[in-house]
């Protein structure tokens, strides 16, 4: 099972949006600030949707189809509707 994730930083007022197999593992590490596109943001990064696919190439096409969007506002939206 993988997931994709969106992550939000009250600290820069930002999303970020990632794919992995272990949601807690990732949130620790961006949290740790060993994540160049994450570090500003450090240590307070919080969970703010999960979405569970079947495998690591349905992650990374669910992941960039977010992404390419490029709307914090089609973000907000996705947590809203699904949180």
């Amino acid at each position: 099972m993988y997931f994709v994730y969106i992550l939000y930083s009250v600290k820069t007022n930002k999303y970020y949006i990632g794919s992995t197999e272990n949601v807690e593992s990732r949130l620790k590490h961006h949290n740790s600030a060993s994540t160049p596109s994450t570090k500003s943001g450090a240590p307070l990064w919080e969970i703010k949707l999960i979405e569970v696919l079947t495998d690591r190439s349905a992650a990374l096409k669910r992941e960039l189809e977010i992404k390419k969007k490029k709307s914090r506002k089609y973000i907000e939206w996705l947590i809203d509707q699904k949180g």
